[in-house]
């Protein structure tokens, strides 16, 4: 399963939004979560660096007027700072894995953006659901051709 499984989840993501009306974190995002399903350390990075600007955002919200578009391009860019963080410090500081890392720059921020939106419980629920989803159907059409 190669980079189809971006488009897989693509498709997977529009019916899932059209559905529920659920946003599962973005709708590129469970394709290419999809694609590192094997690596579950990845995955968790990319959630806490979601959350960590999440956390970051509400508390720049208190003292900046971010809404809208700021907001989302503020997102964007907290989610690619704890990327650019999570990869040049944490490693000296916590001599873990190298498997334990973030995917993706924008990945994080689009993860946050919807956690801000529709909560932090559903948009994962809903990210995990549509990206377990986009991994076996990808591998049974794998399998099949």
């Amino acid at each position: 399963m190669g980079y189809e499984a971006t488009f897989l989840g693509l498709l997977i993501s529009l019916l899932f939004i059209g559905l529920t009306g659920f946003y599962p974190g973005g709708i590129i995002v469970p394709g290419y979560l999809a694609l590192f399903m094997d690596q579950p350390l990845r995955i968790i990075g990319t959630l806490i660096a979601a959350l960590l600007a999440l956390l970051c955002y509400r508390a720049a919200s208190r003292f900046l007027i971010l809404f809208g578009r700021r907001r989302f391009v503020f997102m964007i860019l907290l989610g690619g700072l704890w990327t650019f963080i999570w990869i040049l410090v944490f490693p000296a500081i916590f001599p873990v894995s190298f498997e334990f890392r973030v995917i993706g720059w924008v990945i994080p921020g689009l993860i946050a953006n919807h956690f801000e939106r529709q909560g932090v419980l559903v948009t994962t629920a809903a990210l995990v659901t549509v990206t377990v989803i986009t991994y076996f159907l990808g591998r049974l059409i794998f399998l099949i051709f």
